[in-house]
C-alpha cells in the first residue's frame, strides 16, 4: 500500500472571525480535514496496521456474533484476536448491510485502511464508533475530527456494485400509496407502503431489504436554524442551510464532534461538560436524550458558524426495511410494512425520520431514491417441499408476507407455520384478510397468534411456541427451516431461549446439547434471522 500524502493545513477561518486563536486553529483544522475527505485525500493520522486475509481465515469463529450480546461481553470474547476481528466484535452483529458491508467485511476494511469512516454501523451508533476509535488509537493510529464520519463522497474502494444495489448507487422509484393496517383504537400507526420500481431495472428476491433515502422533518430543521441563530438560506456546498439540514444531515443523536465544537464556544463549567460529552461521558445524566436540537438547547447562545456546525454533524443515512412482497406476485413493485415512530421526550415530540416521512410528509406520486440490500443468509429453502416455521411479531411479519406470496406462486407443498403477535387482536392483526386467504389456499398450514394486551396476562410469540412445543419439535426433526424477524435485543433472544427449552423438553436434550442443536441449525442455514 502506498504511503499516504497529506495536503498542507490552510487557514479556513479568517483572523477577523469572532474566535480566539485556539478556537480558530481548531476550526481550521476541523474544516481542512473535512475538505481532505471530500477531495479523496488520505485521512491524517490513519492507522498503519493491517490484518491479512490469512489471519481472518485462520480465525473464522466469531462467538460474539450475537446481536443480543452487550458490547462489553463481545469485546471480552474477542480479546487477543487480530485487529479486524476485535473491530468486528464492536459492530452491532446484525449483518444488516446498511454500511455497505457485512460486519466482518466492514471491520476488515477499516483495519486494512480501505475504509476510513467509523460511523457507518447505524445499529451500533455511537457505541460502535467509539469502540472502533479506541481500537485504532490503541494500535497507534489515532483518528480525529471528520475522519470519524462519512465524507461527502460515500463511494469506497470496495464498492463496485451494480446500480441500485448499494447505498452509494441508488436508483429512482416512485411512491405510490400508503394504507394504515391498524384498526380503530390501536395505539400504533402501521402503514402498508407501495413503491413502483419500474423507473429502473432493479429487482429483488424475497428476504431482501429496501434502502430508502428519507428526509428530515422541516419543522425540526427550522428549530435548529433558530437555535444557532443563522439565516436559513446560508449557502452550504451549493445548497441552503435549511435544505442541507433537511436532506443531508442526521438530526438525531448528537455526535461527539458537535459537543467538541460547542466546547470551543462556551467557557467554564459548560465547556467542561461539553468536553465530557464529546468523550462519551454523561456529566448530567441526560446524554441519551440529547439529539442535535437538544444539544444546542443545552448549550444555548453559542451561535456556531453554520458551515462548522454542519461539518460537525453526521450524514443522514438511508433507512433499511424488510421487503414485504414477492416480485413474482407483484412484478415491478415493492411493499414495506412500517411502524410510525413518534414519542415525547423532554416535553418535545420526537419523530422517526423515514417512518413519519412515509406516513405524513411524502406526497403520492413523488420520486424517491432507493436501493436493494441483498439478504445475508435470509432466504427460502430452494426445495419447496421443505417446511418452514416463521416467527414475526408486529412489523416482523413483513418478510413472511413476502415468503407466503412467493410460496403461493411456487405452489409449494412444504408446510408453513407462522407465529404472529401484537397488542390487540381486534385492531393490530396486520394482514388478517391475506393470512386468512393463505390458510384457505393451503399456502399457510398453521397460524399461531399472541396478543399481549387482550388479557391481564401478557402473551407473546415465545409463549405460543412453548405451548405448541411438541408439534414444533416434530416439524424441526422433519427438516423444517426456522425463521425469525424482529427486535434483536429482546424478542429474538426470548424466541431463541424458547426454542432451546423446547429442544430440552421435547427432544430430551440436556442444556449443552440443546445449545449445540441450535448452533447446528444456524450453521446449516436452518435457523435464519432478520433482526434489527
Amino acid at each position: 500500500m502506498n504511503a499516504p500524502t497529506h495536503a498542507p493545513m490552510i487557514p479556513l477561518i479568517p483572523d477577523s472571525a469572532p474566535f480566539s486563536p485556539e478556537q480558530r486553529a481548531w476550526l481550521s483544522g476541523f474544516l481542512a480535514g473535512a475538505l481532505a475527505l471530500e477531495t479523496g485525500a488520505a485521512p491524517v493520522g490513519a492507522p498503519n496496521t493491517q490484518t491479512s486475509l490469512t489471519d481472518t481465515q485462520q480465525d473464522d469463529e466469531a462467538p460474539w456474533h450475537d446481536p443480543a450480546m452487550p458490547l462489553d461481553e463481545r469485546m471480552k470474547l474477542a480479546d487477543g484476536k487480530p485487529l479486524a476481528r476485535r473491530m468486528m466484535a464492536a459492530m452491532a452483529q446484525q449483518d444488516c448491510g446498511q454500511c455497505g458491508y457485512d460486519c466482518a467485511a466492514y471491520s476488515k476494511a477499516i483495519a486494512e485502511q480501505a475504509e476510513g469512516r467509523l460511523n457507518l454501523c447505524s445499529p451500533g451508533g455511537k457505541e460502535t464508533a467509539r469502540m472502533l476509535k479506541k481500537l485504532i488509537e490503541e494500535t497507534g493510529g489515532g483518528v480525529t475530527g471528520p475522519d470519524e464520519r462519512a465524507a461527502a463522497n460515500p463511494v469506497t474502494r470496495h464498492q463496485a456494485e451494480t446500480l441500485g444495489y448499494s447505498g452509494s448507487t441508488p436508483v429512482d422509484a416512485r411512491f405510490l400509496s400508503r394504507r394504515r393496517l391498524n384498526g380503530e383504537g390501536s395505539e400504533k400507526v402501521t402503514n402498508h407502503i407501495e413503491i413502483d420500481l419500474s423507473l429502473s431495472d432493479v429487482t429483488y428476491d424475497v428476504g431482501d431489504s429496501l434502502g430508502v433515502f428519507a428526509r428530515n422533518d422541516p419543522h425540526l430543521a427550522d428549530a435548529i436554524i433558530a437555535a444557532i441563530d443563522a439565516p436559513a438560506d446560508f449557502p452550504i456546498a451549493g445548497k441552503s442551510l435549511r435544505d442541507t439540514l433537511i436532506e443531508d444531515m442526521s438530526l438525531g443523536a448528537a455526535p461527539d464532534m458537535l459537543f467538541q465544537l460547542l466546547s470551543y464556544l462556551v467557557g467554564g463549567e459548560r465547556r467542561a461538560k461539553a468536553q465530557a460529552l464529546s468523550r462519551g461521558e454523561d456529566p448530567d445524566g441526560d446524554a441519551p436524550t440529547l439529539d442535535v436540537l437538544g444539544a444546542l438547547e443545552k448549550f444555548s447562545g453559542t451561535r456556531p458558524d453554520p458551515e462548522a456546525f454542519v461539518e460537525s454533524l453526521e450524514p443522514l443515512q438511508p433507512r433499511l426495511y424488510s421487503i414485504s412482497s414477492s416480485p413474482r406476485a407483484q412484478p415491478g413493485r415493492v411493499t414495506l410494512t412500517i411502524d410510525t415512530v413518534r414519542y415525547t421526550l423532554n416535553a418535545r415530540t420526537r419523530l422517526g425520520v423515514a417512518s413519519t416521512w412515509f406516513a405524513e410528509r411524502l406526497p403520492e406520486g413523488t420520486k424517491l431514491k432507493v436501493y436493494v440490500q441483498k439478504a445475508h443468509g435470509f432466504a427460502l429453502p430452494q426445495d419447496t417441499l421443505v417446511p418452514i416455521i416463521m416467527v414475526g411479531p408486529g412489523t416482523g411479519i413483513a418478510p413472511f408476507r413476502a415468503f407466503l406470496q412467493e410460496r403461493q406462486v411456487q405452489k409449494a407443498q412444504g408446510g408453513a407455520w407462522l407465529f404472529f403477535g401484537h397488542q390487540h387482536e381486534k385492531s393490530d392483526f396486520l394482514y388478517r384478510d391475506e393470512l386468512t386467504q393463505f390458510l384457505a389456499a393451503g399456502t399457510l398450514s398453521k397460524l399461531s397468534t399472541a396478543w399481549s394486551r387482550d388479557s391481564s396476562e401478557k402473551v407473546y410469540v415465545q409463549d405460543r411456541m412453548r405451548e405448541a412445543g411438541a408439534e414444533l419439535w416434530d416439524w424441526l426433526t422433519k427438516g423444517a427451516h426456522f425463521y425469525i424477524c424482529g427486535d434483536a435485543k429482546r424478542m429474538a433472544k426470548d424466541v431463541e431461549q424458547a426454542l432451546t427449552d423446547i429442544a430440552c423438553a421435547h427432544g430430551k436434550l440436556g442444556a449443552s446439547e440443546a445449545k449445540a442443536f441450535l448452533a447446528d441449525l444456524k450453521k446449516t442455514a436452518r435457523y435464519q434471522a432478520d433482526v434489527y
